[in-house]
Parts: structure tokens; sequence; C-alpha cells
């Protein structure tokens, strides 16, 4: 399966829209907004255009991912959130398609870590850890095992401690 792997551009925001839509309908575990969570993301300050990536299959966007600036004390990562696969395409390894060369791109752009908050079996295949060996620790009640930090440079969380502020889009509706 050829996959190309792409920033988004300005004619994408509708196919992206409705890929997170459609990715996200039967989710458990979602509130079901992350369609509009990616268009308030992308209006923000946040925002970080070489790293809201498209996943294209023959012409068509079938995946998307998203990593938008946060701070953890004085330091400056990123968030990946969220990760998304038209149902039809998913298991066929576009998310980790995504996920890798979001890291690569995000590494060259000079990130040093990376937080995500989701599935615990998924996510740690990609080197991500529970945030709190590293003393990164979430703004909200969640559970230490889907609260994950990963290190995109070598000892990049070494000197990260603290509690991660998020783009306020992230509690907006």
């Amino acid at each position: 399966m050829n996959i190309i792997i792409r920033p988004e551009n300005n004619e994408d925001v509708n196919e992206i829209y409705h890929v997170v839509q459609k990715a996200f309908e039967n989710a458990d575990y979602s509130d079901h907004d992350e369609h509009h969570l990616v268009n308030r993301l992308r209006l923000s300050a946040n925002y970080i255009p070489e790293l809201s990536l498209v996943a294209e299959y023959e012409a068509e966007i079938v995946g998307h991912i998203l990593f938008t600036e946060i701070k953890v004390g004085n330091q400056t990562l990123i968030a990946l959130a969220p990760v998304a696969v038209f149902p039809e395409m998913q298991s066929k390894s576009i998310g980790k398609q995504l996920i890798i060369e979001g890291h690569k791109i995000a590494a060259r752009l000079g990130y040093k870590g990376s937080i995500v908050l989701g599935h615990d079996k998924y996510y740690p295949k990609f080197g991500y850890k529970k945030a709190s060996q590293y003393g990164i620790e979430a703004p909200f009640e969640v559970s230490d095992d889907n609260f994950m930090a990963l290190e995109l440079i070598d000892a990049g969380l070494s000197d990260v401690h603290g509690v991660v502020e998020y783009a306020k889009a992230f509690f907006e509706k």
C-alpha cells in the first residue's frame, strides 16, 4: 500500500475534519469532539504547521496527526493529539507511519520530547513511557498508564519536570 505522508495544506481542512470525525465516531475513549479540537488547535498560537500531517492513499486523505506546542516548566515540548485514520483504513499501519514521521520532523525542528494521553498498549510501541517516570504530570486526573512521554532526542527529558500546560483550545468547546 503506497501511503504518502505530507504536511497539510489549506485545501485539506474539510477533508481532515471529515477523517477525524469518522475516526472517532464510535471510539470508546473519546468526547467525539476531536474534529472540532483540530480546528481550534489550528487557530491557536500552539499550532505547528510542519507537524500537522496527512496520510494520502490514491489521492485521498485517509489519516491525520497533529502535534502542538505545550509547556512543562520552562521547557517547550509537543503534545500528540489527535491521530486519526479513516475507519476503513485502520489496522494498515497508517497511524504508525504518521507517528513515526511526526517524531522525525519534530526532532529536526528541535523539539526534545512529546507527550500523549492515549492507549497504554499502543503508544509504548513508539517508545512512550509513563510521563511520571520523567517527573511530568498531567494538569487533570488521569491514569498514570495512559499519560506518557517520549524523548525525541537522547536525554531530551532529563531536565523537564512539572505539570503540562496544554493549549487552551484543548479545554474549549
